[in-house]
């Protein structure tokens, strides 16, 4: 039997999930292959927004040349860096964040954002006093949708896939999720539809961070809070 009496732990994406990000990536990723005379429409762009970024790239730039590559990423954060005084936190977000710790769960930032994006993302979010564990991309190869990411989030927070909920906002949070063994929350604050959230594996969805902290109770987080509150 284990003895694991670890606290479960709510992960939660950033970008689009907490923070009101999604479409300034948009407009940077716009930029920055428009400097590259690469053609993009952006809708497709937003629909690849919370993927890995090597993969968001190769998939408008295909075979491009590594410094290709690399002056496109370089371009992104420059432009997304210059847009961050319209950072803003989403709805509900540092309400939902303190709401889950309340009951007594470990918030954890789950995410493949450079440490440079994160930094700026978690001073948005003001609420570093509750947050038990952080990702950022340094820690994988590879982002969503393989599962990686999620697989650090759990081994920071220390507890199995059973003990965590993921909060995302994009499919491929959802599918990182799945992949991982981790039930999954979906948004709808990143743009993504309701239908396709479902799809890619949320168990529930959204309108927001402060939609999901109204019914909390009756998701999975809830469910994860009994069992902390339960008589042992």
């Amino acid at each position: 039997m284990s003895t694991d009496t670890r606290t479960p732990a709510v992960l939660f994406d950033i970008d689009g999930t907490l923070v009101d990000s999604n479409y300034l990536h948009v407009a940077a990723w716009l930029r920055a292959f428009d400097a590259e005379g690469i053609p993009v429409e952006s809708w497709r762009v937003h629909r690849c927004i919370g993927m890995d970024g090597s993969t968001l790239m190769q998939t408008f730039a295909g075979d491009a040349a590594e410094d290709v590559l690399d002056r496109l990423k370089d371009a992104h954060s420059r432009f997304y860096k210059e847009t961050s005084g319209l950072l803003a936190p989403l709805p509900g977000a540092r309400e939902l964040l303190r709401g889950v710790a309340d009951k007594g769960l470990q918030v954890v930032l789950a995410t493949s954002a450079p440490e440079d994006e994160l930094a700026m993302l978690r001073e948005v979010l003001d609420c570093d006093d509750v947050v038990a564990a952080v990702t950022s991309s340094e820690d994988v190869d590879t982002a969503k949708p393989k599962p990686d990411i999620v697989e650090i989030a759990l081994d920071r927070a220390g507890v199995s896939a059973e003990d965590a909920v993921f909060v995302g906002d994009a499919i491929w949070d959802c599918e990182a999720a799945n992949r991982a063994g981790v039930p999954s929350i979906g948004l709808l604050s990143g743009g993504v539809s309701r239908s396709e959230l479902r799809e890619a594996g949320a168990s529930d969805v959204f309108e927001n961070a402060r939609d999901l902290l109204t019914k909390l109770d009756s998701t999975q987080i809830g469910d994860l809070a009994a069992r902390v509150s339960a008589p042992r």
